[in-house]
C-alpha cells in the first residue's frame, strides 16, 4: 500500500513534457500574455492606420527598404522559395526576435518591451499600401503578419518575464534577483520553442505565398 502511494505520489509530481511547458507558463500568465497580444495587434494597426493617413510617412519606409537593398534582395529571392523562407526566418529569429527584443531585456528590464513597441507602429506603416497591387498583395500577408507577430509576442511575454522576475524576485518565488533572472532565462527558453515553430511556418507561407499566391490574385481580383 505505501509502495503504490508512493509511486501515485511520484507519478503527480512528475515533471510534465517539455512541449507542454511553454502552455504551462502562458497559463500562469495568461492577462500578460493577453495584454501583450492587444498592445502588439493594436499598436501595429494604429501604425496601419497611420501610414494610411499619411501615405507618405508610409513611402519612406518603402523607400528605406530599396536603400538599404532589401527590396533587391527579395525581388533576387523570389524564384527560390526554400532559400526565400530561409533568409525570412534568419532576419524574423536574429534582427527581431533576438536583438530587438530578447538582448535589450537581458542588459535593461523591459527596454525589449518599448523597442517592440517602437518596431510594431512602423511595421504597420510599412504595411500600409498605397495602390490595389499593394491590398492585393495584403491579402496573404495578413496572415503572415498574423503568424510571425504571435511568436514575437512569445518573445515579448518572455523579455516581461525576465524582467519581472529580476527586480522583484521574491514576488515570483525566487531568493534573490540572481536566481529570479535565472528564472526569467529558463521561462524565455521554454516560450523561444512554440515561437520557433510560429517563425518556421510564417517564413515558410511567406515565400510561398509571394512567390505563388500573390501575382494570381493580382490577376484575378483587378
Amino acid at each position: 500500500m505505501d509502495y503504490m502511494t508512493s509511486l501515485a505520489t511520484t507519478q503527480v509530481h512528475a515533471p510534465s513534457p517539455l512541449w507542454r511547458r511553454p502552455f504551462t507558463i502562458i497559463r500562469e500568465n495568461k492577462r500578460a500574455y493577453l495584454i501583450l497580444n492587444l498592445a502588439s495587434y493594436g499598436l501595429a494597426i494604429i501604425g496601419f492606420l497611420i501610414g494610411l493617413a499619411f501615405p507618405a510617412l508610409s513611402a519612406v519606409q518603402v523607400t528605406s527598404l530599396e536603400e538599404d537593398g532589401t527590396a533587391e534582395l527579395v525581388r533576387g529571392l523570389l524564384n527560390t522559395p526554400p532559400l526565400f523562407a530561409l533568409i525570412i526566418l534568419c532576419v524574423n529569429l536574429f534582427r527581431i526576435s533576438l536583438l530587438t527584443i530578447v538582448l535589450p531585456s537581458l542588459i535593461v528590464p523591459f527596454a525589449g518591451l518599448a523597442l517592440f513597441a517602437y518596431w510594431a507602429v512602423q511595421v504597420g506603416i510599412t504595411l500600409a499600401p498605397s495602390t490595389p497591387d499593394g491590398w492585393v498583395s495584403l491579402i496573404p500577408h495578413s496572415l503572415t503578419f498574423v503568424i510571425e507577430l504571435q511568436a514575437y509576442v512569445l518573445f515579448a511575454l518572455g523579455a516581461y518575464l525576465i524582467g519581472r522576475n529580476w527586480l522583484f524576485p521574491r514576488r515570483n518565488g525566487a531568493q534573490n534577483r540572481r536566481k529570479g533572472y535565472l528564472q526569467g532565462l529558463k521561462q524565455i527558453g521554454l516560450l523561444a520553442l512554440p515561437a520557433l515553430v510560429l517563425l518556421i511556418i510564417g517564413a515558410v507561407w511567406e515565400a510561398y505565398s509571394i512567390r505563388y499566391f500573390v501575382y494570381p490574385l493580382q490577376q484575378l481580383l483587378l
